[in-house]
């Protein structure tokens, strides 16, 4: 059976890495200063998370990978797990020994503040663990020095200022994290425009077969999973290469698809919405009408 580990608060993982609990709702793991036994001393297969947590893992000297190939910088990865998540873990080494720093924020620790109602824009926390933010020399050291100004707060007496401070301080260290993600979109530029292509044949294929027909309008999902990629980072990434929803994407081709076929004088409408996966043929004319500005008879008549 799975040695599963459930963190509900920051304390528990404070507790499990046998570190002093400084403030309920935040806390920073150092792993250079975890005792032996919190480093070695519960090897969990799982970690399901209640509160989230970033982990920067340091993996220097060696490579890592990164869309199937070897990524350029190997100075550290960052990894975001969100509240409801788990992580799995396995494959030690015999002389393993965990090596990076850990930030966790309980979600009670945003309430009222203007980070709590942004929270959920920062799509990377589910985002998989092969999609990990990748860092060279020069963030390593933003990060570092982010993690060093909430490490200060922490250890300070608790005043008027101090949640202002931690949660300000959180709040631009998950800023720099999305421009750092950027440019890692843009980095690897030729593996993502690999997978775009992949899901343009994917996207082509699924209308051109029968498979509209018996499985219904294809979601962002399917395609995402079809790519082995998280949905968020698969919709992220259609963005960035796009400036499109993956949403708009597809129904920009479900468009496309039904301009060709509506040129077809011996199909009616409703045939049309029934091939392209719309359960209801209303549907298939309101989003039609809301994309090209008229209804499909009036643009097979105007045609």
């Amino acid at each position: 059976m799975q040695n599963i580990v459930n963190i509900e608060t920051v304390s528990d993982y404070l507790d499990m890495r046998k570190m002093e609990v400084l403030h309920p709702l935040l806390g920073i793991v150092d792993f250079d200063q975890v005792p032996l036994e919190g480093k070695t001393g519960n090897r969990p297969d799982a970690i399901h998370f209640k509160c989230y947590a970033i982990f920067l893992k340091d993996a220097k000297g060696c490579k890592l990978k990164y869309g199937g190939k070897s990524y350029d910088y190997d100075e550290g990865t960052l990894v975001f797990v969100g509240p409801g998540q788990t992580i799995e873990l396995g494959n030690y080494d015999a002389d393993f020994i965990p090596k990076g720093y850990a930030v966790l924020f309980h979600p009670d620790l945003l309430l009222g503040t203007g980070l709590g109602k942004k929270i959920h824009n920062y799509s990377f926390f589910s985002y998989s663990s092969n999609e990990a933010l990748h860092l060279s020399a020069k963030e390593r050291k933003v990060i570092l020095s982010l993690i060093d100004k909430i490490q200060f707060e922490l250890d300070q007496s608790l005043d008027k200022y101090s949640k202002k401070l931690m949660v300000s301080n959180l709040e631009l260290f998950l800023d720099y994290c999305t421009r750092f993600y950027d440019r890692q979109f843009l980095t690897r530029e030729n593996v993502h425009k690999g997978a775009l292509e992949k899901f343009d044949i994917l996207l082509s294929d699924y209308f051109l077969s029968n498979k509209a027909q018996k499985e219904g309008l294809p979601s962002v999902g399917y395609f995402a999973n079809q790519l082995h990629l998280s949905p968020n980072y698969f919709g992220d990434l259609i963005k960035k290469e796009t400036g499109k929803s993956a949403l708009d994407y597809i129904q920009s081709k479900i468009i496309d698809m039904a301009k060709e076929k509506i040129f077809d004088p011996d199909k009616s409408i409703s045939e049309i919405a029934y091939e392209l996966g719309f359960k209801y043929p209303q549907h298939f004319s309101r989003l039609f009408k809301n994309k090209v500005g008229h209804s499909p008879n009036q643009y097979r008549n105007l045609n």
